[in-house]
């Protein structure tokens, strides 16, 4: 155990950039120690612990593919060894591979499928072993506006996201009464890589609000679901979406 660091732990996959960035700065600035996992963009990850640092926060970087069982389980026994305990769970590792259903590959359907849908149990699963020994802890998935509503050429994404919201649910209900909470983010259009080349007149069209999300909006509500000012929330998908449905 790190006698040295008394922030409680969270572990943010996918925490390189976009909202798993957000989240990490988020988090540390509630007085977390932030385990930013990425699977192979080093630099990102560097410049979201520096970043953290810059903010008087302090962090570390782990490399982890979520797809790879065995590995995500050596990551979390690796983390829970040193620190003697995980708070927080953020699940936001994803990717998008888009196309017609009728015209996707099996590799963009298990890509897809494997890192949302996959990479949640493969982490989720040794996580919940340190929490239950305590009692405690918080665990939040990121998902999608597409597991919610309709979404052309995206139906592995949408599976894989509203794969996540369900599973979520259920495992809200096996754990309440050991006092670990469980819930949803479902960003909608967020100012990330993600929407890069959609047109900003056409986003615009499609929100209530006339403009697209910030990373750090979706932030704010994990590192809600995060903390004890979120006590009773549990099994919960909360969609940050700027009014869309």
């Amino acid at each position: 155990m790190n006698e040295t660091n008394h922030r409680p732990v969270a572990i943010v996959t996918g925490g390189s950039r976009g909202i798993g960035r957000a989240i990490c700065l988020e988090l540390a600035a509630g007085g977390y120690h932030p385990v930013v996992n990425y699977r192979s963009d080093r630099a990102g990850a560097e410049e979201t612990l520096a970043a953290i640092k810059a903010q008087g926060g302090d962090g570390e970087l782990y490399a982890c593919d979520v797809r790879d069982r065995e590995g995500a389980e050596a990551m979390v026994a690796d983390i829970a060894g040193r620190h003697g305990a995980i708070e927080v769970l953020v699940n936001n590792a994803g990717i998008i591979a888009d196309g017609l259903f009728m015209m996707m590959s099996p590799d963009k359907w298990h890509s897809v499928i494997d890192t949302s849908l996959g990479g949640f149990y493969n982490v989720t699963r040794p996580v919940l072993e340190s929490m239950v020994r305590r009692k405690r802890g918080a665990i939040v998935s990121i998902s999608s506006a597409s597991s919610l509503i309709a979404n052309r050429g995206q139906a592995n994404y949408s599976a894989a996201k509203a794969g996540l919201n369900a599973a979520s649910r259920s495992l809200a209900a096996e754990v309440a009464r050991l006092g670990i909470r469980v819930n949803v983010v479902a960003p909608g259009l967020i100012d990330t890589e993600m929407i890069g080349d959609i047109p900003r007149d056409h986003i615009r069209n499609l929100i209530p609000m006339r403009r697209v999300g910030t990373p750090q909006e979706v932030a704010r509500v994990v590192s809600f679901l995060c903390s004890e000012a979120s006590s009773y929330v549990t099994g919960q998908v909360i969609s940050v979406n700027g009014g869309m449905f």
